[in-house]
Order: C-alpha cells, then sequence, then structure tokens
C-alpha cells in the first residue's frame, strides 16, 4: 500500500454521527510513485528524491482549526458561552480562531432568535469580527425593562469576553506578522547561499551536505507573509532544481535519505501506538491529526519497508478510530441518560409553578426549590441532538411560568399593602379623635371595634408597618388609660378584674355531680355570675377571657357559649352554654374556627413584627405556630369529614 494515500483526519464528525476511520482508503490499489520507479532507472535527479529533500511549502493562511464535536445550533446559551470561556482559556486558544468565531455566531444567532420569542426584539449587534476593531462593551443601565430582559446581562458577559480574547488574538497576529517578516528575511538568506553553493559548481560530495544543511535550514524556519510566499518559494525552487540539475544523486545519497525517512515514520508510529494509553479519547484523535499530517510532510522510504512501515502505522490508526468510535457511541447512550434526567427535573418544575400560593413565605421556599433544581440541572450533559433544544425550551418555559407567576403575586401583594396602608391611617385617624372622649362606655366599644377592624387588615409595606402600629396604639392606649384613671366605683375594673379571676378559680375548683341537670345549672349560674362583672382592664380582658373560657370548656365539655350579645364590649357578656349539648361534628367545626382566627391573628402579628429591628426570631416562631396550626386544620378537616359519616349513618 502507499503512503501517498493517507486520508485526510482533519474533520471532527458531531456526536450523532461518529467519525470515519483514518485509514478507510488505504485498500485502495492505485499506486501513486511512479516517479520514484522511474528514478530507479533514470540517469538525472529522481522527482521523489528533489520532493523528499524539498517537501515544498504550502501557502502562509489562517493555522486555526479545532474539533467541535456537537452541533452549536443544538446548544443553549449558557451552554455556548460557557463553551466559548473554556475556550479562551486554553493553551491553543490562537490556534481556535475559526472554532472561536463559529461559537459566536451561533451564539448570536441563538440569541436573536431567543430575544424575538421572548418579546425583545430581534436586533442583537454582533461584535465584528475584525481585529482592527476593538469592541466597547458598555454595561446597560440598570433600568426596570433591563432588569426584567433575561438576556441583558448573559449578552453583556459574552461580549466581554469575547473583546478580550479578539484583543488577544490581534496582538498575537501582530507578534506572528512580526515574526513572518524575520523569516521572510532569513529565508532570503538561505536562497543567496543556495545561489552561491549552485554557482560553485563543485563536485556532489563536497556540495550536498552544504545542500542538505541550507534545506533543514529552510525548513526550520517558520511561515513567511502569504504576499510573499510564492515568490520567495518560486525562486527557491528554481536553485533546487537548478541544483539537482548540475549534479548526479548517487545511490549513497538516496539510501541515506530512505534512511532518515525511515527513522522518522517509526518514530511516527511509537507516537501513534503510545496515543492508544491517552484515556482523552478526543485528546488523542486530535493528536493523531497531528501525526498524519507530520507523516506526509516527509518522503518515501525503501521499498522493502513501504508496505510494512504504513501497515504498522495503519494498525496504530485504527486504534484510536475504534476507540473513538465507542467514544461517540456512549455519548450517545449518556445523552439518553441526560434527557431522562432533564425530563424528571422538567416534570418537578412544572408541578411547582401549577401550585397555588399564598404567602410570600410559600413562594421564597418555591424559588429555593427551583434554583437547587437549576443547579442540578446545570451540572447534566447534554441531550440528544435531537431532543437538546426542545429539552431546555420545556424546563426554560416551566421556570419562565413561575417566576412570571411570582412577579405578578408581588406586585399584587404591593399593591394590596398599598391598600392596607390607606385602611391603617384611616383606623389612625378614627382612634386618635376618640383618644380625648370622656364617654368611656361608648368609646371603649367604638376603640375595640377598630382593633378588631385593624387585625383583619392585611400586611403594610415593611418600612411603614412599625410606625403605624405604634401611632394606633397610642392613641388607644391614651385613651384606656385616661378612661382606667377616671374609673368610677361601679367601674372598678382592677376589682373586677380579681373577681373574674376569682370565678375562674371557682370553676377550676367544681366538681361535676354526676347529674346531668345539676351540672347544667351550675353552668349556667357561673356564665350569669361572669356576665355581672363589669369592664376589666383593657390591657387584661383578653387574657382573662381566654382563661374564663378555657375553664368552662374544659368543665363543661357537652355545653358551648353563646355568640356574643350586642353592645356586651369587654365586659365579657358573651359567654353562655346552650341548653342542647353540642355534637361531635358542631364540637370539631367550633375548634376549627377558633383554630382559623388563630392563623389570622398570627398572620397579622408578622405583620406588626416585621419592622421592628432583631424580630427575625419573633418571626420565626410565629411561623412555626401558623405551620402547626395549619397542619392541625387539616387533621380537623378529616375529623369532620368522618363525623359528618357517623352521623349519616345514624
Amino acid at each position: 500500500m502507499s503512503e501517498g494515500n493517507i486520508p485526510e483526519v482533519n474533520q471532527t464528525p458531531d456526536v450523532e454521527e461518529a467519525p470515519k476511520a483514518l485509514n478507510e482508503n488505504v485498500d485502495n490499489p492505485e499506486v501513486q510513485e511512479v516517479a520514484v520507479e522511474a528514478a530507479d532507472n533514470a540517469p538525472e535527479v529522481p522527482q521523489e528524491v528533489v520532493d523528499a529533500i524539498d517537501g515544498g511549502e504550502e501557502a502562509v493562511g489562517d493555522e486555526e482549526g479545532g474539533v467541535i464535536p456537537v452541533d452549536l445550533g443544538s446548544l443553549t446559551l449558557a451552554e455556548l458561552s460557557d463553551m466559548f470561556d473554556k475556550l479562551s482559556q486554553a493553551e491553543d486558544r490562537m490556534k481556535r480562531y475559526k472554532e472561536a468565531e463559529a461559537i459566536k455566531s451561533a451564539f448570536y444567532k441563538k440569541l436573536s432568535k431567543e430575544k424575538a420569542e421572548a418579546g425583545f426584539g430581534a436586533k442583537v449587534d454582533e461584535p465584528s469580527s475584525r481585529e482592527d476593531v476593538i469592541d466597547e462593551v458598555t454595561p446597560a443601565a440598570q433600568t426596570e425593562e433591563v432588569k426584567d430582559n433575561p438576556f441583558e446581562a448573559m449578552e453583556t458577559a459574552f461580549k466581554g469576553v469575547y473583546a478580550n480574547y479578539k484583543k488577544e488574538r490581534a496582538e498575537y497576529n501582530r507578534q506572528q506578522d512580526a515574526q513572518r517578516e524575520e523569516n521572510f528575511v532569513r529565508k532570503q538568506a538561505v536562497i543567496e547561499d543556495l545561489k552561491n553553493l549552485v554557482e560553485k559548481q563543485e563536485d556532489v560530495n563536497s556540495t550536498f551536505p552544504a545542500f542538505r544543511e541550507l534545506q533543514n535550514r529552510w525548513r526550520e524556519i517558520g511561515p513567511v507573509p502569504a504576499t510573499k510566499f510564492r515568490d520567495l518559494n518560486d525562486t527557491y525552487q528554481f536553485y533546487v532544481e537548478k541544483f539537482y540539475d548540475m549534479v548526479k544523486i548517487n545511490r549513497d545519497l538516496h539510501d541515506l535519505d530512505f534512511k532518515k525517512n525511515l527513522e522518522a515514520k517509526e518514530g511516527f508510529c511509537e507516537a501513534a501506538e503510545k496515543l492508544s494509553e491517552n484515556e482523552n479519547v478526543v485528546e488523542a484523535f486530535r493528536e493523531l491529526q497531528k501525526l498524519h499530517e507530520q507523516w506526509k510532510e516527509f518522503g518515501p522510504v525503501a521499498k522493502e519497508y513501504r508496505d510494512s512501515i504504513w501497515d504498522r502505522f495503519k494498525a496504530a490508526t485504527a486504534v484510536i478510530n475504534k476507540k473513538y468510535q465507542a467514544y461517540f457511541e456512549g455519548q450517545k447512550e449518556k445523552q439518553q441518560e441526560n434527557l431522562a434526567e432533564k425530563t424528571k427535573l422538567c416534570e418537578q418544575v412544572e408541578a411547582i409553578a401549577g401550585k397555588e400560593v399564598k404567602s410570600s413565605n410559600e413562594w421564597n421556599a418555591l424559588s429555593t426549590e427551583i434554583e437547587e433544581i437549576q443547579k442540578t440541572w446545570r451540572t447534566i450533559g447534554f441531550a440528544t441532538r435531537k431532543e437538546n433544544q426542545k429539552i431546555y425550551d420545556r424546563f426554560r418555559a416551566a421556570c419562565d411560568k413561575f417566576f412570571t407567576r411570582k412577579r405578578e403575586y408581588y406586585t399584587q401583594f404591593k399593591d394590596s399593602m398599598n391598600e392596607n396602608m390607606e385602611k391603617k391611617l384611616s383606623l389612625i385617624e378614627q382612634a386618635e379623635a376618640l383618644k380625648d372622649s370622656k364617654e368611656w362606655k361608648k368609646t371603649t366599644e367604638a376603640l375595640i371595634a377598630l382593633q378588631k377592624q385593624w387585625k383583619e387588615i392585611g400586611a403594610v409595606p415593611r418600612k411603614k408597618s412599625e410606625q403605624l402600629w405604634k401611632r394606633f396604639r397610642a392613641a388607644c392606649d391614651e385613651f384606656f388609660n385616661e378612661r382606667d384613671k377616671n374609673a368610677k366605683p361601679e367601674n372598678d375594673f382592677h376589682g373586677n378584674l380579681k373577681a373574674k379571676k376569682a370565678l375562674i378559680e371557682e370553676i377550676n375548683e367544681y366538681v361535676l355531680s354526676g347529674d346531668a341537670t345539676a351540672d347544667r345549672e351550675a353552668a349556667r349560674a357561673f356564665v350569669e355570675k361572669w356576665q355581672g362583672i363589669g369592664f376589666v382592664p383593657f390591657k387584661e380582658k383578653d387574657a382573662v377571657q381566654a382563661a374564663y373560657t378555657e375553664a368552662m370548656q374544659t368543665k363543661f365539655p357537652d355545653f358551648s357559649l353563646r355568640a356574643p350579645r350586642q353592645g356586651s364590649g369587654n365586659g365579657g357578656r358573651n359567654g353562655g352554654f346552650s341548653r342542647k349539648p353540642l355534637s361531635e361534628k358542631d364540637r370539631l367545626v367550633q375548634q376549627y374556627n377558633k383554630l382559623q382566627q388563630d392563623i389570622d391573628t398570627y398572620e397579622n402579628n408578622i405583620g406588626f413584627f416585621s419592622s421592628s429591628k432583631n424580630s427575625a426570631p419573633l418571626i420565626q416562631k410565629m411561623q412555626e405556630r401558623i405551620d402547626a396550626a395549619k397542619q392541625e386544620l387539616k387533621d380537623l378537616e378529616a375529623k369532620i369529614r368522618k363525623a359528618e359519616v357517623s352521623e349519616e349513618e345514624k
């Protein structure tokens, strides 16, 4: 098999289509070494020896290449940005300019499409690829529109990384241009020495070593400016051909050249065989590409070694090809696994996005869940080319739905808090108008009603919450303090408090007789006695009322409190027991309603605490109470349904 038929390996297929073997055409029977065979019988210099010594030089152009193993169009903006960031930090980044430009173009194509779909406009100013144009990266003004634009930060970050890479590339090219100009001068010197060597016309044994040295010097010198390459190379080739026209190559020189080529190609075989130990299959494949390019630069070897050396190199190539093929087959399986994992994450986000949320705490907790899912998403690799964009669009749509709902909630919540603030300001004005009143009973009832309305109003802006509460409470406290100071003997609030506490102790100490009628009459007597006691100090009324209710419900569970009578105020005329014992269902419903009221109170208290310094522990404790109460509500609901079924069966 001819060495001249080494296949091209400078293209790397994407994941969906595994690469063809480097040596797929090595069995082609066509042999392109006619010149070698003809030279064996020719009296003049064989052409292949000229090729072996010279090797030529390709026109200087872009050296950039790169292997992109995936379809860039299937990647997300974040993935393209991450790929470009990694490329810009790679050691060989200057030689991967075409790959960098391909990623940039894919990024801005995707950005334009997604911005258009999201309603932010399709126009995107793609940075210029010209190295003489420096792209200015100016941070966008932090307007509300920009803040709501999810693409602005990503685009700005990408432009910054690309601008830095382009500046670095421009400097690299300037250095390369300077080096090419220097190489041009050096090669001109080689041509001048070669010209002098030809003009000497000395014996080959004396001139060939010098010729060989000039050839090596020429090859060691790097590329020259593309505009000067053709004339320079033509001049060099002219004197090389003139040298071979002047002298005859003897057989020893021929053999020496073959020997050196054989030694070089044996080294390439060893390097290719060593690559099979590299666990990074993609890196090994890239290195194999380089070896094939270097192989082409060397001329033929002796006929007796041509087939064996090529077969050895071909065998090493086949090993890397097989591993490379298996790698991409494995990538397909991994991508299917990635698709399954990403599908599960989509389902989780979709479930969260569809939940009914009623509080900011719930929104914050769910936001944390979404963020954790997004972190997990970023750790998962690509899905298949066909499904990668679809699954990303599904995931993004679910996330967008959640955060859109959250944004709408907080917009409505803000409006609601402003309305609540106006309502509380109205209550404050009413309380302040009543604080100097001397109509103790009437004003007491009015202020208690205002306090009840205050509790029913929802949260207000945090910065105003404590200020409003202090102002409202100050007006109420001013009136009740003045009322207590001016209390008449018949309105001895502190005496009433003692009387109610004594009654509560009496209820707790009461021993049930076992006679339902007698116990019912005792309970009714306690109620009437409680209702006959007057007002207590304002600050004590809630606590003493709660203690009374608990005592009666504990001692007389078969009786329930009547609804408050009109105008009962804080005097406690809101208690009595029905003659008919409560059913199990009614008792559970009563507990349910009371618990719901407690939850409303707790949530209202959170509004009071939110603006206070060092209020976090109080808010946390109150939230724990709310959570516990809500769980108890669920338990009560189940018990109520069970009680309903039991009553229906009876």
